[in-house]
């Protein structure tokens, strides 16, 4: 039978028949009448099967049903007031397309509690949940709506290599891997290459995919493996014009979340508050000051940890009503070699973090683009500069005032969300110990 409607398009075909596909949610025999519940991408319809009205093929196939079947089901659609969506089928007709095992090793209706692990060894089972399809409609659209903002914008989407002959950012938190007959690593970001595409005239680009760590991180918000949103402006003024454009892009993704998600919501109980902008900025090294004064001091010239994060979003959410906030001006000695200073010899530098509910959920800031600052910075840094010709030649050539942001996907998802943990708001994560599914 060939599908006709999806469940969120059964108020539309009342009086009509429809045939329907999707998964067996949940059965209940109830001796007069038999209820089935079918569940697809859209949601859950409810299968209504009165003793008295339904043949007894159906019956005793309803009867042989197990949950995760795959079926299709053709009825008559009709209101109801004994369902929470209002509707129900009548069935005439039900085939089993795929059946099931009769024991699941998870349970998607999530009636049956699961620990993580069990939930990624089985994540396939575990994604058929409601909840689980709710999350990952609304990073689609985060996505979707960050992607058109920029667009709108007059940004380019492009896409850079995810393997480098060398290493970007001065660290040993790369993986290696055997390209042919040499060594080469995998990208912890792309945003060399994003630079270059700048010197190449491109102005304003952006892009999607993956960056990698071989950090042995065993929190609640790192992986191995992780998906980054990324935009590069040129002919800015400071790094201000940068976190203008992504405190846009983030209300606009916010805005289409709570306007075209609202049954997702629902479902995970959610309630979506639109940040007011500009959102407040925090620069070094007055930071140091105001965590002092709230008890939770750092040296001077370190950079922020997870707790100071975690304080100063308290902070602002007291002063200033706002789950994010801007980081500006972090000391030039803990971030890499192509940021700017905030001046010729300053010890700050023109680097910015966004933080959400208490989590970094991007870094960015201006570049720099002077070649003889940028050569003098890489020695600075004791990188070495041969390996870096690649990058650094090309700024000789006239490239214009830059700057940048990449914005972390899965953490906005999950602190969006008010998820525990970054695992389960990535389809298949990667970590110190899981590479599999």
């Amino acid at each position: 039978m060939k599908r006709t409607h999806y469940t969120s398009e059964l108020k539309d075909a009342i009086g009509k028949e429809a045939i329907v596909k999707g998964w067996v949610h949940d059965i209940r025999l109830m001796g007069g009448i038999n209820f089935l519940l079918l569940r697809d991408m859209d949601g859950i319809v409810q299968i209504t099967a009165p003793r008295n009205k339904i043949s007894p093929d159906i019956l005793k196939k309803i009867e042989g049903l197990h949950n995760e079947d795959v079926i299709d089901v053709k009825g008559t659609v009709q209101k109801t007031a004994k369902t929470k969506t209002g509707i129900e089928i009548i069935p005439k007709n039900i085939e089993i397309i795929s059946a099931s095992e009769p024991m699941l090793p998870l349970d998607p209706r999530r009636v049956t509690k699961a620990n993580l692990d069990t939930k990624l060894d089985w994540r396939s089972l575990d994604l058929r949940s409601p909840e689980n399809l709710a999350v990952f409609k609304i990073q689609s659209k985060l996505m979707e709506s960050m992607e058109e903002y920029l667009i709108k914008n007059k940004f380019m989407k492009v896409f850079t290599p995810s393997l480098i002959g060398g290493i970007s950012e001065g660290g040993s938190e790369v993986f290696s891997v055997v390209y042919y007959d040499k060594q080469v690593f995998l990208r912890q970001d792309p945003q060399l290459h994003r630079e270059l595409l700048i010197a190449g005239g491109f102005e304003r680009i952006f892009e999607t995919g993956p960056s990698w760590r071989a950090e042995k991180s065993h929190t609640v918000r790192h992986m191995s493996e992780h998906r980054t949103i990324a935009a590069e402006l040129a002919f800015i003024e400071d790094e201000h014009d940068v976190m203008k454009m992504e405190e846009g892009m983030v209300v606009n993704a916010l805005e289409k979340v709570k306007k075209e998600c609202g049954g997702e919501l629902e479902i995970l109980n959610k309630e979506i508050k639109i940040p007011k902008t500009p959102f407040p900025e925090l620069q070094f090294p007055k930071i140091y000051d105001i965590l002092k004064e709230l008890g939770k001091p750092i040296q001077k010239g370190e950079d922020l940890n997870r707790e100071s994060e975690e304080t100063l979003s308290d902070y602002v959410k007291e002063k200033f009503k706002s789950d994010f906030f801007f980081v500006n001006k972090f000391p030039f000695a803990v971030k890499p070699f192509y940021v700017m200073r905030a001046d010729d010899r300053s010890e700050w530098a023109r680097s910015i973090d966004m933080v959400f509910k208490g989590t970094e959920l991007s870094s960015g800031g201006q570049r720099e683009h002077r070649y003889p600052k940028l050569i003098s910075q890489i020695k600075e840094k004791g990188l070495n500069l041969d390996s870096l010709k690649w990058f650094t030649e090309v700024f000789k050539y006239g490239v214009p005032p830059m700057g940048g942001f990449s914005l972390g996907i899965e953490r906005f998802t999950m602190k969006l969300l008010d998820i525990e943990n970054v695992r389960e708001a990535t389809l298949f994560p990667r970590d110190t110990e899981r590479i599999l599914p």
